[in-house]
């Protein structure tokens, strides 16, 4: 049975109480009725420089691990449950690709901002693999796999960024 998506609102049968929906929709920021993932990237950033914060780029490693094999299992759950194999709503994917993303930008406002606009783009245009996981592999591995693949391409370019980018740019740390 397929479950009616409208968006802005969960399907029928879905609550923000289930773990596996908050985990999916990171805390409700895949709800957004327009350009959710997008929002869901947004929502990363937070938690991201809190973890970094408080541990460094280590902590942010493990947290990105952690949310990978969260996200793999909370969007198989959703997946199932809706029918939907990559419901927009679910955006724990941009979040593990945000933050796969940062491992490879300086700790400064300006780098992170340049990591967001590169994941936002390879997130979008998807280049291989991202493009081929999204097409060939099902389940939660397929939703968090195309972004993780799209983030390495993001990861590759923001370290490129920071490594050539004149001194004054504001990406060195």
């Amino acid at each position: 049975m397929k479950l009616q998506f409208t968006y802005g609102r969960l399907p029928a049968g879905l609550t923000l109480k289930d773990p596996a929906t908050l985990v999916a929709t990171w805390f409700g920021s895949g709800l957004v009725p327009f350009a959710s993932g997008t929002w869901g990237t947004l929502a990363a950033l937070p938690f991201a420089w809190a973890i970094w914060s408080l541990g460094g780029w280590m902590a942010l490693a493990a947290a990105t691990l952690a949310v990978s094999v969260a996200g793999v299992r909370a969007a198989d759950a959703l997946s199932r449950r809706t029918g939907i194999k990559d419901a927009g709503f679910i955006v724990v994917d941009e979040v593990a690709g945000m933050w796969l993303t940062l491992l490879a930008a300086p700790y400064t406002p300006v780098a992170w901002a340049a990591a967001f606009v590169f994941f936002r783009i390879a997130d979008i245009l998807k280049p291989f693999p991202a493009g081929w996981a999204d097409r060939n592999v099902d389940g939660g591995l397929g939703v968090m796999l195309d972004d993780l693949f799209a983030a390495l391409w993001s990861a590759a370019a923001v370290w490129l960024l920071a490594a050539y980018a004149p001194a004054g740019w504001g990406l060195a740390q």
